[in-house]
């Protein structure tokens, strides 16, 4: 089915609106249902409660904008389904503060009822012999989109740590996606990706106000987990061959900062011997802050890189892969001095232990030195 030019820009006009209007309702529906973000460690940035319901705000405004301009097309339905479930699961989760087994678990189910409904990674463009395709079988294929639905909606949750930081790299990441689907709209029928992802950058846009620093609202768990799921299921609804580009190459490139902050906190939580789930203070962005940047400086530095990188994707998609190349060079060097100080040659992977930490400034606390 045709998606006008009309529905992808007014898919993302009616998604900034509403998100826009309801976000200051979210702000004041917080307090009254306990979605309430307290400082309990030094990991956070804010040092008084916060409203935590920014979710409420995206998830209607990109909703709402995709079900009145978009219900009727391809694989809507389970992308709304989806959506809501993923969303309700962090609201929950912003309410009760779940396990982080449960949440995994319920983010396991949802993407295995996308699969059961359609939405799969079928293959792979074949890169190394430059055609034909890498077809996945059923196991393989089932296995491939859990992991990519499941690994795509934390990474936006994991980056979501100083005011406007995931909002504004979602909102950078979908218009990128979109861009790169309206490009190719024409052609391979991906216009439907542009204007869904348009309003999910719109939902972004119109809640970034509210958000970013100093911010007087968080998305909390339901804003992050529904964004990151969106961009992973909204990725392989294109309908025909060349979507494996939009699908996987094209994401992993937009999503470079928050995808290199999961790696790199695996790896160094393995090093350090902890358990993967065990939050520190060794993200990207507490790099940044303990090197003397305040918020506002560290996040649109962190809009930049992910800038470059949604550039880069856009080259990559037009087969212009020695300009990309040159892009993603720039990333990685700018990765290095973030992740570094004039002390160290390599970057840090030594992250300091939020519980030890507490222990010892109640102990301080005790003793009359804070």
């Amino acid at each position: 089915m045709e998606v006008s030019r009309t529905v992808v820009f007014g898919s993302f006009a009616l998604a900034f609106v509403i998100a826009l209007a309801a976000t200051p309702l979210a702000i004041r529906i917080a307090p009254k249902i306990g979605a309430m973000d307290i400082p309990k460690d030094s990991r956070r940035m804010h040092d008084h409660a916060m409203p935590r319901f920014g979710g409420m705000a995206i998830f209607l405004g990109t909703m709402i904008s995709m079900i009145f301009f978009l219900h009727d097309k391809p694989k809507m339905l389970p992308v709304l389904i989806g959506g809501t479930l993923i969303y309700l699961l962090g609201v929950v989760d912003d309410l009760r503060d779940l396990d982080a087994r449960v949440k995994f678990g319920g983010q396991t189910a949802v993407a295995i009822l996308m699969y059961v409904m359609g939405l799969k990674i079928e293959f792979i463009s074949n890169y190394i012999a430059g055609e034909g395709l890498w077809r996945f079988g059923t196991i393989l294929c089932f296995v491939v989109t859990v992991l990519w639905i499941v690994g795509i909606t934390n990474t936006i949750n994991l980056i979501d740590g100083l005011d406007g930081l995931a909002a504004g790299v979602t909102a950078i990441a979908s218009l990128a996606i979109a861009y790169v689907a309206y490009i190719h709209g024409n052609q391979f029928g991906f216009l439907i990706v542009c204007a869904a992802m348009m309003a999910v950058a719109g939902g972004c846009i119109g809640f970034l106000p509210y958000n970013f620093y100093p911010a007087r609202i968080f998305m909390g768990d339901s804003g992050s987990l529904f964004l990151g799921f969106m961009i992973a299921v909204l990725s392989v609804v294109g309908p025909l061959k060349r979507s494996t580009m939009v699908a996987v190459v094209i994401p992993v490139m937009v999503l470079g900062i928050p995808i290199f902050d999961t790696f790199f906190a695996i790896f160094r939580r393995v090093i350090n011997r902890r358990p993967i789930m065990q939050a520190d203070k060794g993200h990207l962005h507490h790099h940044l802050i303990a090197s003397g940047y305040g918020q506002r400086r560290a996040v649109l530095m962190l809009y930049g890189i992910s800038a470059i990188m949604g550039m880069a994707a856009v080259l990559i998609s037009r087969d212009l892969y020695k300009d990309s190349f040159v892009l993603i060079g720039i990333a990685c060097i700018y990765l290095y001095v973030f992740l570094t100080d004039p002390n160290h040659k390599m970057p840090q992977i030594k992250a300091i232990n939020i519980e030890k930490e507490e222990k010892e400034e109640q102990k301080a606390r005790k003793n009359g030195k804070l």
